[in-house]
């Protein structure tokens, strides 16, 4: 096996660095996918189906109307779909902005709903806090070469502009589905 070959370090010391090894930004970028996709998932499908515990779509729309939401059904099944949906997308790496611009949507409203003025649990956010940034940052990077998104011809090669008009989707929806909360 060749060993890694050196850069120069872009400053001016003329230091040497190891160039990165093919596949681990790759691999890790799966590892992340792979957690945060399929516990979007699964929490989705509680919403949906009331799998793994979950209130189901009735348990759900109570929740969304108690919450201050309109039409908490609509509600909890938009909001079951996308993180379904989104979770799935992450963890497969499929349409990766646009699945990560989901999951970044709808918690953002669940930072809303659950926000006590805590950051810490027991009453905190930073789960959902956590959750949003995973999800963003996926969006923004891409879902690399281990993915579906290799084999969509737009989507390849991460481009930037991608990930931040998604977001900004994804942003504009819950902006817009928090202004109908009460």
């Amino acid at each position: 096996m060749t060993p890694p070959t050196t850069l120069l370090s872009p400053v001016t010391t003329g230091t040497p660095r190891q160039a990165p090894i093919p596949y681990a930004y790759d691999a890790g970028l799966l590892v992340l996918r792979l957690a945060l996709g399929l516990a979007m998932a699964a929490h989705g499908s509680q919403k949906l189906f009331g799998w793994f515990g979950g209130g189901g779509l009735d348990g759900t729309a109570q929740f969304f109307t108690a919450s201050g939401y309109p039409a908490g059904k609509a509600m909890a099944v938009v909001a079951g779909l996308a993180e379904t949906f989104g979770g799935l997308g992450l963890a497969i790496g499929l349409l990766t902005p646009l699945a990560g611009a989901a999951v970044v949507g709808t918690m953002i409203n669940a930072l809303a709903v659950s926000w006590s003025g805590k950051f810490f649990s027991p009453e905190g956010v930073e789960y959902e806090v956590l959750i949003v940034a995973a999800a963003a940052a996926l969006a923004l990077t891409g879902a690399g070469g281990l993915a579906v998104d290799r084999f969509v011809p737009a989507l390849r090669v991460q481009r930037l502009p991608y990930g931040v008009a998604a977001l900004i989707l994804g942003l504009v929806l819950a902006g817009v589905t928090l202004l109908l909360r009460k």
